[in-house]
């Protein structure tokens, strides 16, 4: 299980990035590239096995991306792994958009969110229309969209969920449960 880093350099450095300090971003992502680098491999387990980004393009994609941002704070490397694949699920979405999933299957076949969630999946995720249906849920109930980004595309722990956003573990464990069921009817909504 991966654990909170409440002091020391690493957060030091993550809270003066936070602050416009872009040349300590050189620092702080050799320290957490492997861990960026499962971040995106488990991002890509959902994709078609042909898709043309491979888990260290998306890394450094997003490298450059989290270069460029401002007004963030990062206060330690849970949140800060947190945006980091958030920030890759958008370019992967952007990448299927571009790529013609906008005619909603894109080549990949359909999942639920629990078939995409099943260990060892290795069917292509339509990773546009679970990020339409995230959006939406976003919508009704920005809580439970935090802990899906979290717990699903982050790969947070409950623990690591409910210390990120200031919650009970028990709490993470009923959002998820919800917003897993919320997304699974939108999904099978889209499917109809």
């Amino acid at each position: 299980m991966k654990t909170m880093y409440p002091a020391g350099p690493l957060t030091e450095m993550l809270r003066k990035w936070s602050e416009g300090d872009t040349r300590i971003a050189d620092r702080v992502v050799p320290l957490l590239y492997e861990e960026l680098k499962r971040i995106a491999a488990r991002e890509l387990r959902h994709e078609r096995p042909e898709h043309t980004l491979q888990a260290t393009a998306l890394v450094n994609e997003a490298y450059l991306r989290l270069r460029d941002v401002h007004g963030v704070t990062w206060e330690d490397r849970n949140r800060f792994l947190g945006f980091a694949s958030h920030l890759m699920r958008r370019i992967l979405v952007e990448h299927a958009r571009k790529k013609g999933s906008a005619k909603r299957g894109g080549g990949g076949r359909r999942v639920t969110l629990g078939e995409a969630s099943g260990l060892g999946s290795r069917r292509p995720l339509d990773l546009v229309a679970l990020d339409d249906a995230l959006g939406a849920l976003a919508e009704i109930d920005a809580r439970k969209a935090a802990v899906v980004e979290l717990r699903f595309f982050g790969g947070l722990t409950e623990i690591e969920t409910a210390e990120v956003l200031g919650l009970s573990p028990e709490t993470i464990r009923r959002e998820w449960r919800r917003a897993k069921a919320w997304l699974y009817q939108e999904l099978a909504a889209h499917e109809a």
